[in-house]
């Protein structure tokens, strides 16, 4: 076992897909060192061992006996998680195990208990809690900037193909896979959900299978979700929705709300917000985007109607804008020049390069035809562009 703390060898039990992921993960920490691989398949791992140019176990037992090996990755499929685990823990190595903990609450404890007498570590997979915007939400919200939760909601609208269950035996049983749609893919934004809102006390739920043949779990599941703060919340997941959409976590409070969607926060909004805030954050974006936004235009005095009575300046609208409040102005054809000797500003909108097409100005202009350009939609990010960087 590693007593310095300067470096930590990994032996990883499994040699499937997942594993790879792993032996990635272990090459990008630092402190880590990929020690061997132990599989049930000696042929995959002498495959996964020889790619990498490290040591093939040919059992679990040899890995664990290892005094190299000082954590153990178990990434073996989901209702095969107890026995490499207890393994490991038996030889003082801690443990590090891919999601689910187990198929079963029972086996899940039973990995827990034995490590805690045993005085090592173990720990299963929930990377999603260290993304940024995940981690803000949640310290968003545990210091109120939210105020009361109200709701939250997770959805995992993705999609699966027959192939997919077809490509493993264990895919989609009960003895190996444990579940469907709920434990596999959306335990990640299930894992979020209870970490910003907290435990659950109540669940309404309806589980089917709707889309696929010859598995024994279910590929669409629907729950109402009550809080023990009182909070209600909405589940959704699905691997039977074609083509499938990006996973969300919604929070909604009485002073704010926010939107995470595939680990990026694309909505924040906080009643509480004041006039510095906004302008900070447009200076931020300004910096960023800066040919693209622009401060709303300041009215111009007398400049209201030109000749005939007619109006200046023509409101318009684009569908980034709809529901935003604020508009920009256009003024009619024709009058443009008028209005600018006049003193109005230019309020058309800015257009973006990529946004034409440009065409060699040779040949018959019949084998050209004119394009109008369209203005780009990226000139709409005048609130705030939550990809750029987080709220303060």
């Amino acid at each position: 076992m590693n007593t310095a703390g300067d470096e930590y060898g990994v032996g990883i039990v499994g040699a499937g897909n997942i594993a790879a992921a792993h032996v990635d993960a272990i090459g990008r920490t630092v402190g880590a060192r990929l020690v061997g691989v132990a599989s049930r398949s000696p042929a995959g791992a002498a495959a996964l061992a020889a790619k990498h140019g490290v040591r093939a176990f040919d059992s679990v037992a040899a890995l664990v006996a290892d005094p190299a090996v000082d954590v153990v990755a178990v990434c073996t499929p989901s209702g095969a998680h107890l026995e490499p685990a207890l393994q490991a823990v038996a030889a003082g190595k801690h443990v590090i195990v891919e999601k689910p903990l187990e198929v079963s609450v029972a086996r899940a404890e039973e990995i827990v208990a034995a490590a805690e007498r045993a005085g090592v570590a173990v720990a299963t997979i929930f990377m999603s809690r260290f993304a940024d915007a995940n981690a803000f939400l949640h310290r968003a919200a545990a210091e109120g900037r939210l105020g009361r939760l109200v709701q939250g909601n997770a959805y995992v609208p993705w999609y699966r193909d027959q192939a997919y269950y077809d490509s493993g035996a264990w895919r989609g049983t009960k003895a190996l896979d444990g579940g469907g749609a709920l434990m596999n893919q959306a335990i990640h934004q299930l894992d979020l959900l209870l970490w910003v809102m907290g435990p659950v006390a109540e669940v309404v739920a309806y589980a089917a299978t709707l889309a696929h043949e010859r598995i024994e779990v279910e590929d669409t599941l629907v729950a109402s979700l009550r809080f023990e703060s009182g909070a209600l919340g909405q589940l959704s997941a699905a691997t039977s929705l074609w083509p499938g959409r990006a996973k969300t976590l919604e929070v909604y409070g009485t002073d704010g709300l926010a939107v995470v969607s595939d680990d990026v926060l694309v909505e924040w909004r906080n009643r509480h917000d004041d006039d510095a805030v906004r302008r900070e954050r447009h200076r931020r974006l300004e910096r960023s985007h800066g040919h693209l936004v622009r401060e709303p235009p300041a009215p111009v005095p007398g400049v209201r109607r030109l000749a005939q009575g007619r109006p200046a300046l023509r409101p318009w609208r684009t569908r980034g804008d709809r529901g935003r409040g604020g508009h920009r102005g256009r003024l009619p054809r024709g009058r443009r020049g008028a209005a600018r000797e006049a003193g109005a500003p230019d309020l058309r909108p800015p257009r973006c390069a990529e946004s034409r097409r440009l065409r060699p100005l040779t040949g018959p202009r019949a084998a050209a035809p004119r394009m109008r350009s369209r203005p780009c939609s990226r000139a709409l990010l005048t609130r705030y562009d939550h990809r750029a960087s987080l709220p303060s």
